[in-house]
């Protein structure tokens, strides 16, 4: 019974600590957004003056505001790339060119960001000579993340439709439903949970990433990471720090409510099929 006790509390400690080694920094972050004093790490004093400072940095709120739109194109488009891989994957598993079609689909999750930025930054200028487009900026950008997206969002479509009971569309089938309808009333509400999942991990990759920003940005299209990074080297002021804090409440609200909706959908599913049961 004590060894049961020492291993519980032991658990719970390590987890305890590995939560705080990760958050500590978030919440330092925050609480010093709203420090007096323009050296990042003393504390002066309560102050507002640094998001009144943020309002009037049309360089970060222009970056800031340009991340955002890459990072929703790009969890949108990511979410139907790798929905549409994960299905070929999963559901036809043999077809000529699968193997390499997987190991294209992955390549991006394994291989250095910087060499993935500098292959598009050489693609990018090879069919900018030929075609006259396009121009280095916010489609460019989006390409790059929209291709490391949808390496990230097939993983995680394909999990949860490897873990689907086939008989279920077999049924659907069975009763005469059209394979789009089986899709859209049977496959679709049992992954969605796994597609909201995928937007989230897509839109947070792609909101903060600096190396494929950096190869395939141009004049005009300075995304809010890169807009820091370059401030750093001069030295830091806590306006970045609340430009951070209003990351994380958009983040943390998004990543919350996301979650209540997938537990009630959840919940939802299981008080249907538990009717079904019973009927």
């Amino acid at each position: 019974m004590k060894a049961a006790s020492f291993n519980r509390w032991f658990g719970r400690g390590w987890l305890a600590a590995g939560f705080f080694f990760l958050y500590l920094p978030i919440v330092a972050l925050v609480i010093f957004s709203f420090n007096d004093s323009p050296i990042p790490n003393v504390w002066r004093g309560f102050t507002l003056k640094w998001y009144e400072a943020l309002l009037r940095d049309e360089e970060m709120l222009s970056g800031l505001w340009l991340s955002f739109k890459i990072a929703l194109l790009t969890a949108c488009g990511s979410v139907v790339l790798g929905t549409l891989a994960a299905f070929a994957l999963v559901k036809y598993r043999r077809f000529k060119g699968r193997t390499l079609f997987s190991g294209m689909v992955s390549a991006p999750l394994v291989m250095p960001e910087v060499v993935v930025g500098l292959s598009l930054l050489l693609m990018m200028v090879s069919v900018q000579r030929a075609l006259g487009f396009p121009e280095r900026g916010m489609f460019t950008i989006w390409l790059g993340h929209l291709l490391l997206g949808m390496a990230y969002a097939t993983v995680v479509v394909q999990a949860r439709l490897q873990d689907l009971n086939p008989q279920l569309e077999e049924a659907a089938m069975d009763l005469g439903a059209k394979p789009h309808q089986v899709f859209w009333l049977v496959t679709l509400p049992m992954i969605a949970q796994s597609l909201v999942s995928a937007w989230l991990l897509t839109f947070t990759l792609s909101l903060d990433d600096v190396v494929l920003s950096a190869f395939l940005s141009g004049p005009g299209s300075t995304t809010m990471p890169l807009v820091i990074f370059s401030r750093a080297r001069l030295g830091l002021n806590p306006s970045v720090n609340a430009v951070a804090t209003v990351i994380v409440v958009v983040v943390a609200v998004g990543v919350v409510l996301a979650s209540y909706l997938i537990a009630r959908g959840e919940r939802r599913r299981q008080q249907e099929m538990a009717a079904a049961t019973r009927g």
